[in-house]
């Protein structure tokens, strides 16, 4: 058998009946406007194994996550449905309408809108959007109807809102004793095995062990209230935990009475058919007597669970309230007891007033400070010593261009000794040309 299907008839009540299980495979999508009760049934059984199923993580991974098993999200489309088809009773034909129907009520949300939103995934438009007005007007005439949902899975990653929100509110914290060991009865069994649930004994003694020595709840021959995460004791049981505790068992009752009550409208409707087609008229007509009369009580039945649901909602959002308000009142005392520590608004313009005068009082010192270390200086002496200066400075400079005249002018006459030196040289060479051609014009 398939492992999630195995899975489904283990962990989920409604998976268990052979009956059960062929009107959850069956195309109940017609039953929507013939049977609203049943398709309701059906659709909310197929949403709470497909929330349990993800949240042991054995729903097919999400495209985004590389095959990791994930415990909020999902992978619908093909691979959803071949695992969950079974060897009897095939593929769930009506899972693409069950789907449909969670993603418009927000139980399952796309994993691309859920990361992407800007806003909270509970905030509501009042402005439809043009398909959702177009579809209103073709179920007012009776058009959209004849259409209905496709069987077919739409592709996609989902995310289980029942797996993201932690419910810590007071009253999911409240059981009756029965509700208790329902909850919990294979609490030290992971496989869950039907004998090895604990025993009312077992719970006796954990119910002892956790209030005793582990303080984690608190207890009362009917009534058990676990310790909320922001309290460091559990809290003593009042007469209104009792009653809210005796509404949760009343709704879960009424829930298990009304997957009875389809089990049985659905068994009744076949054999009623199967009586029909072997001519037993009697058997058939009593058949459809007891499937109208299972049909009014599921109608009854579901009515009055829809009521306590909402008187339970109710009570859980006041439940909330009380709890927002005593940790305002609780943030209000703290603040109080700060703003008392600090003086008021008196003392802290007092600190600042202080804190001035002190900060003033370092400028002055720090310009005492500065009045000290500074020395009068003799505008005279500085006078004297700058003319000085000016005055060495000169006659510096009036050496330095002597120098240099006298150095030009010694120049200067080296040069004219040269040239004189070089006249004479010459005079003699000619008079010495002279004397040897008038030498040789004698000879």
């Amino acid at each position: 058998m398939n492992d999630l299907v195995e899975f489904l008839r283990t962990h989920e009540e409604a998976f268990r009946s052979r009956n059960r299980l062929q009107s959850l495979y069956s195309d109940f999508r017609l039953q929507k406007t013939s049977n609203p009760d049943g398709y309701q049934a059906n659709s909310r059984a197929w949403l709470r194994g497909l929330t349990a199923a993800a949240c042991a993580g054995r729903l097919p991974p999400a495209s985004t996550t590389s095959g990791q098993a994930s415990h909020v999200v999902f992978g619908s489309g093909e691979d959803l449905s071949r695992a969950l088809n079974s060897a009897q009773w095939g593929r769930p034909l009506a899972l693409g309408a069950v789907i449909q129907d969670a993603v418009d009520k927000r139980e399952f949300i796309s994993l691309n809108d859920f990361l992407n939103a800007t806003k909270s995934v509970y905030a509501k438009s009042w402005i439809p959007s043009p398909w959702q007005v177009v579809s209103w007007g073709l179920k007012q005439v009776g058009v959209a109807s004849l259409f209905g949902t496709s069987d077919k899975l739409s592709v996609g990653n989902l995310v289980v809102m029942a797996n993201v929100e932690l419910d810590q509110s007071a009253t999911s914290l409240i059981f009756s004793r029965s509700l208790f060991e329902s909850e919990f009865a294979h609490v030290l069994d992971p496989a869950q095995l039907p004998d090895a649930a604990l025993s009312t004994t077992d719970f006796d003694i954990l119910l002892r062990y956790l209030s005793r020595d582990k303080p984690y709840l608190s207890f009362n021959s009917t009534t058990i209230k676990l310790k909320s995460v922001s309290e460091s004791t559990p809290q003593p049981i009042t007469q209104q935990d009792t009653d809210i505790a005796n509404l949760r068992t009343l709704i879960k009752a009424l829930d298990t009475q009304v997957s009875a009550l389809t089990d049985r409208i659905t068994t009744l409707d076949i054999s009623a058919r199967e009586a029909v087609a072997a001519k037993r008229t009697i058997q058939a007509k009593s058949a459809l007597r007891s499937k109208k009369l299972a049909e009014t009580t599921l109608h009854t039945r579901s009515a009055t669970l829809s009521q306590l649901e909402e008187t339970f909602t109710a009570i859980q959002t006041a439940a909330d309230q009380v709890a927002i308000v005593s940790a305002m009142s609780a943030s209000a005392n703290v603040l109080k007891s700060l703003h008392a520590e600090v003086g008021g608004t008196e003392g802290v313009e007092e600190v600042v007033d202080r804190l001035r005068d002190e900060m003033e009082n370092v400028d002055e010192v720090g310009r005492v400070i500065n009045g000290a270390s500074t020395s009068t200086v003799d505008e005279e002496d500085v006078d004297e010593e700058f003319a000085a200066m000016e005055k060495a400075d000169r006659e510096k400079r009036e050496r330095e261009e002597a120098t240099k005249t006298a150095a030009r002018l010694a120049e200067l006459e080296a040069l004219e000794e040269e040239r004189k030196g070089k006249d004479t040289a010459h005079k003699v060479t000619e008079e010495h040309k002279d004397t040897q051609q008038m030498q040789a014009e004698t000879a």
